[in-house]
C-alpha cells in the first residue's frame, strides 16, 4: 500500500532547471565537456599547428587566421578548456587516492580548480593577446 502512495507521489518529470547541482558536480560536468570539446577541436588545432610550421606562404595563412578576432576567441576558449581539464584531472586524480574527499575538503578543491584554470587562462590568454 505505501509503495503505491510513494509513487504517486513521485515527480512525472525532471526540472531540470530546478535543481542546483552543487560545485563538485558542476565541476566535473565541466571536466567533462572540455575534455570532449578539447577532442572535438583536435583536428583543428592540429590543421592550424601544421600550418604554423610549414612553409613561409602557410604561416601567413595561419597568420591571417589567428588574426581574426572570432578565432581568438575561439582559441581562448580551448585554453580555458585545457587548463580546467589539467587542473580539475590533478584534482580528480587525488580524489582517486582518498585525499579531499570530505564534503568541505571537496568543495574547496573544486573552488580553486575553477579559481586558478580562469587565472591561468587570464594571464596566458593576456600574454598571447
Amino acid at each position: 500500500m505505501t509503495e503505491v502512495i510513494l509513487k504517486k507521489q513521485r515527480p512525472k518529470h525532471l526540472a531540470l532547471n530546478q535543481i542546483r547541482l552543487p560545485l563538485p558536480g558542476i565541476v566535473s560536468i565541466l571536466h567533462r565537456v572540455s575534455g570532449a570539446g578539447l577532442f572535438l577541436m583536435l583536428p583543428v588545432l592540429l590543421s592550424l599547428f601544421a600550418n604554423s610550421v610549414g612553409s613561409p606562404e602557410s604561416y601567413a595563412a595561419y597568420k591571417a587566421v589567428v588574426g581574426n578576432i572570432f578565432v581568438k576567441l575561439l582559441l581562448l576558449g580551448l585554453l580555458w578548456a585545457y587548463l580546467h581539464h589539467f587542473c580539475a584531472g590533478i584534482r580528480f586524480l587525488l580524489l582517486d587516492v582518498h585525499v579531499g574527499v570530505e564534503k568541505e575538503a571537496a568543495r574547496n578543491s573544486s573552488r580553486i580548480v575553477l579559481i586558478v584554470s580562469l587565472l591561468l587562462t587570464a594571464f596566458i590568454g593576456a600574454k598571447l593577446w
